[in-house]
């Protein structure tokens, strides 16, 4: 064996092995940064941490990143792969060619794959802020034929009629399932999803979807007698209560209990001495559609925690706090003079017995369901809206893998139902 041909197949191994390098490079790259935390990249790029805004440049356009890591990667597979056919022909004959084919198979597989994937796997961060030069670099180089490949597949599958116009999710979207996959996988519990999709609700609920309605208000006439009204303002669970004069629709202001009891202590405890008039204040407007985020910052401008929900034609539909609001996000806010999630309540059984005008949000949470509140607020109206009629007592229904039994109704309105979870079918 001449000098010549043992120093030609040194430079062939070295360069094989030079090219497995860059082969294990190309597939650690795409898997760290298609892996990486972009919220983490933010943070560090915030603190001018040049290489995190070097990978956020890459991944804002994760289309170029991957063709230039693919056709590097290919590149330099095929060259491995042909200088390794060419050894092994020329050291074995024919049977080179199978056996340069399984060779580099498992060289490509274990060390060019494998290996630098499950490292990048486990250190998605890390190795992104490593890479992110030399990556950036192969970007501008192949940028001109990763294009023209781009226009090309892109072309193919519009005529194959597939939708390439961008993500069909949004951000909101993206977050939830995040938090959803990480609530399954028990790195967040019930109570953080909650309150988290809670936040991200906002922007999509409207006041009248959590408002108190109408029918569950308490209100005073002003035109009672002071006397009347202090007793019945006492006895209120509430501390905010709507005035009306005459007619219910007729709402002249608000009685705070705070201002009452500051009254009430000048008068020296003589109800008959205060004038309601004079300590009521101005009743505030808003209408059914305002959005809850809006309505959470009009609260904070205003410095009001209360205020009253019409529709489009001035009629009163009910209140809103901003207790209210805050209980979208944190869940219920229990008091000495509240009731755990009023108007339901789980029977040995595993059944649960609830109140028609309950809430389906509230419903779902306490009891970790999934409802649709879309086309209904409260538990009797999806019952109605899915039934298509307002049910007799009796009748039962089965939708959205629950069983709902109506327990008692009057006249137009469901009462109380019984809600059975149905077991899922598997298969």
């Amino acid at each position: 064996m001449s000098v010549e041909y043992e120093m030609w197949m040194g430079w062939a191994a070295l360069g094989i092995l030079v090219l497995l390098c860059l082969s294990a490079f190309f597939s650690g790259s795409e898997t760290a940064l298609t892996a990486t935390s972009k919220a983490r990249m933010l943070s560090l790029d915030r603190d001018r941490n040049r290489q995190a805004g070097r990978v956020l440049h890459l991944i804002e356009d994760k289309e170029s990143l991957i063709g230039a890591i693919l056709l590097g990667n290919n590149l330099v597979n095929i060259l491995a792969s042909t200088i390794a056919a060419t050894v092994f022909l020329a050291m074995f004959g024919e049977a080179g060619v199978p056996i340069a084919t399984l060779v580099m198979t498992a060289l490509v597989l274990i060390f060019a794959e494998v290996m630098p994937k499950t490292y990048a796997i486990s250190n998605p961060d890390r190795m992104a802020l490593a890479v992110s030069l030399p990556i950036r670099i192969v970007v501008i180089l192949f940028s001109p034929v990763v294009a023209t490949v781009q226009a090309v597949v892109r072309g193919a599958l519009r005529m194959l009629g597939a939708d390439v116009s961008g993500p069909v999710l949004s951000a909101h979207e993206e977050i939830r399932g995040q938090i959803d996959l990480h609530h399954e996988e028990g790195g967040v519990v019930k109570v953080d999803r909650d309150m988290l999709g809670g936040v991200l609700d906002l922007r999509e609920l409207t006041v009248d979807d959590v408002m108190v309605h109408r029918k569950s208000l308490i209100m005073l006439d002003i035109e009672d007698s002071p006397d009347t009204l202090v007793r019945n303002a006492l006895s209120s669970p509430h501390t905010r209560l709507p005035l009306y004069r005459g007619d219910p629709e007729n709402i002249v202001g608000v009685l705070h209990a705070r201002d009452l009891a500051r009254a009430l202590h000048e008068a020296g405890g003589d109800a008959g001495r205060i004038d309601i008039e004079a300590i009521k204040r101005e009743p505030w407007f808003i209408p059914e559609t305002t959005e809850l985020l809006d309505q959470l910052s009009a609260f904070r401008e205003k410095r009001e925690h209360f205020a009253l929900v019409v529709d489009e034609y001035g009629a009163l539909m009910g209140i809103i706090t901003l207790e209210d609001i805050i209980e979208e996000i944190v869940g219920e806010i229990e008091d000495e003079h509240d009731i755990a999630l009023e108007g339901v309540a789980v029977q040995p059984d595993g059944t649960v017995i609830v109140e028609g005008t309950v809430p389906i949000r509230d419903l779902n949470r306490a009891l970790d369901w999934n409802l649709p509140d879309d086309e209904a607020v409260t538990v009797a109206g999806l019952v109605i809206h899915e039934a298509q009629t307002i049910p007799e007592a009796g009748q039962i229904f089965r939708f959205h893998g629950v069983q709902f039994e109506i327990l008692e109704r009057r006249r137009n309105q469901i009462q109380r139902l019984r809600l059975k979870r149905e077991p899922e079918v598997k298969g």
